[in-house]
């Protein structure tokens, strides 16, 4: 190997949309805190476990927001969560039939190769289920409490991470036990979920204090800024790529502006003043970058194929290795610096890895940097970031990918070479960004191009919907129709609405019934909007709801893991 050192910025973003239904008080969906004691838990414990590693660890605030709120409900005994209410619930065998319909429909999501099979008690709920599914509601109704406790049981346990299963006496003991659980069981595990939860966020800012992570922040919503600002913007890396029939989001730029504020207060209220900004979806347009500059950020992040398109827009042939170990500052964003990442590295994480053993994956990603390396002129220290969901891939893992990020961190830690770093401390270290860029191409983490979350009919229908509320709300808006307290509840409800999340579900590439819960979510949030302007609920939003739409589905869970 070459002498020379290779940097590495490891980002993990974490982020959930809003699942809550604000005019009914509860959340529509798990996710949120599934994750949290699954994957937030697990992520801090390696961390913690490996005081060498540097890294970045990325919250959009509404995922904070939703883990506080979590907490607080477990505090005031008070929990709104339905799935977690059934957990604490003292006899099963008196559900309503809507309420074992929800434990059915719910308690077997997850990836059953990894969550499911490796669990015999587990495992044989699920072939019970399977010859019961498809029976009408009567014959559901002789599936004893016992059963649906220990269903409700295995799906937490399932979900708990692996650092605390390895260190809770608690889950041993429960998992253990394997069948038969009892209120007094369940009870226990309902008070450790809200241990959990409530102590992610002090987890991670200890972590930030001790100076051994880097924390960052998303617009508020996890908006996908450059088309709120700009629809047009999304042929500068698809020249063809059909739009939504409104010219332009009402308004866009200011909302961009007060998104990316309010995150920037709520994340110095939790942890301080936040140095970099990853925007949601890895999107940047030269307009965005401009207004994060303006808002003090140091730093942000994008992908490798939007570096890939603005330096061929700009006549550039340099080769991959000679252009991406470096980060970058762009004409007319003084003051902020760019990290591309490396899409294959960061790809073989999210999507490659989990069917490998977790030794033999740290030890490929690893020669993958020795490689770098190598190939590096020696006087040049190339910087290799990795960025990806930090969350969503784990599940596919073998033990929730316990083993790769042991392995992994480890390796790391001794190497020679190889030393990890946050984007301040090598800004801090490094006072000029090795590369500059005339032009930015806008693009997003996925293709480089926007065509995710915009160009198909539903995708495009959405954008037209959220642009019409936008019109009524800004007519409502300058007017006196509404006092001080009305108006922040009604623009906390647009900012939901504005999430990236909804347009990334639609259209045809995703399971149905998926689709289904997403719209269905996207549309009683317009409705929420309509009735905190005090405007009456358009027709096409009371129909569509009224349809209903799938909230479930069995055996998977909606996976992003970019």
């Amino acid at each position: 190997m070459s002498e020379g050192r290779l940097d590495l910025l490891l980002l993990w973003h974490m982020h959930q949309p809003d699942y809550r239904d604000r005019a009914r008080g509860e959340p529509v969906l798990p996710w949120t805190y599934l994750h949290a004691i699954k994957d937030y838990t697990d992520m801090a414990a390696h961390l913690e476990r490996h005081p060498g590693i540097r890294a970045t660890v990325n919250f959009v605030p509404i995922l904070l927001d939703q883990l506080e709120d979590y907490a607080a409900q477990f505090r005031r005994n008070d929990l709104r969560d339905p799935l977690l209410r059934l957990l604490g619930h003292r006899d099963l065998d008196r559900l309503d039939a809507a309420q074992r319909k929800l434990l059915l429909d719910s308690c077997f999501r997850g990836n059953h190769l990894t969550m499911v099979e490796p669990f015999a008690p587990y495992k044989r709920l699920l072939e019970i289920f399977r010859m019961l599914e498809g029976r009408d509601e009567f014959a559901l109704g002789y599936v004893s409490g016992s059963f649906l406790g220990d269903l409700i049981t295995w799906y937490h346990l399932s979900w708990i991470g692996e650092s605390e299963r390895r260190q809770r006496p608690l889950l041993a003991e429960l998992m253990s036990k394997g069948q038969g659980y009892t209120h007094a069981d369940r009870a226990q595990l309902l008070a450790l979920i809200g241990e959990l939860i409530g102590g992610i966020i002090p987890r991670y800012r200890a972590l930030a204090t001790a100076g051994r992570i880097e924390l960052s922040t998303t617009p508020y919503a996890h908006p996908l800024a450059p088309l709120l600002i700009d629809f047009a913007v999304a042929r500068e890396s698809q020249q063809d790529i059909d739009l939504p029939r409104s010219p332009y989001y009402p308004g866009g730029r200011s909302r961009v502006t007060a998104q990316l504020r309010h995150a920037l207060d709520s994340h110095a209220a939790r942890f301080g003043a936040a140095a970099g900004v990853w925007p949601a979806e890895g999107a940047l347009s030269a307009a965005f970058l401009q207004l994060l500059a303006q808002q003090g950020s140091r730093w942000t992040g994008c992908s490798e194929s939007v570096l890939a398109n603005s330096l061929l827009a700009a006549g550039g042939t340099e080769k991959r290795e000679r252009y991406l170990y470096r980060p970058y500052r762009v004409a007319g964003a003084d003051g902020i610096t760019v990290f591309f990442r490396d899409e294959r590295l960061s790809d073989l994480i999210g999507f490659e890895y989990a069917k490998w053993h977790g030794r033999d994956a740290a030890r490929d990603f690893v020669a993958r940097l020795e490689t770098i390396r190598r190939e590096t002129p020696p006087e040049e220290t190339p910087l290799v970031t990795v960025m990806l969901d930090g969350e969503n891939a784990w599940e596919y893992y073998p033990y929730n990918a316990y083993y790769f990020f042991s392995d992994l961190y480890e390796v790391l830690e001794r190497h020679p070479v190889i030393r990890t770093v946050t984007p301040s401390t090598y800004l801090a270290q490094n006072a000029a960004p090795a590369g500059k860029l005339q032009r930015l191409v806008a693009g997003s983490w996925v293709h480089g191009t926007f065509s995710t979350w915009a160009g198909n009919a539903d995708k495009n229908r959405a954008w037209d919907l959220l642009c019409e509320a936008k019109q009524s709300y800004d007519l409502v808006m300058s007017s006196e129709r509404l006092n001080a307290e009305e108006r922040a509840r009604a623009e906390s409800q647009l900012e939901v609405c504005e999430a990236s999340d909804w347009f990334w579900w639609l259209g045809d590439d995703n399971p149905a019934r998926s689709v289904a819960s997403v719209d269905r979510l996207f549309r009683s949030n317009l409705a929420n909007l309509y009735a905190d302007l005090k405007l009456p609920v358009p027709a096409y939003l009371r129909e569509a709801l009224s349809r209903g739409g799938g909230e479930r589905e069995l055996g998977g869970t909606m996976r992003r893991a970019r």
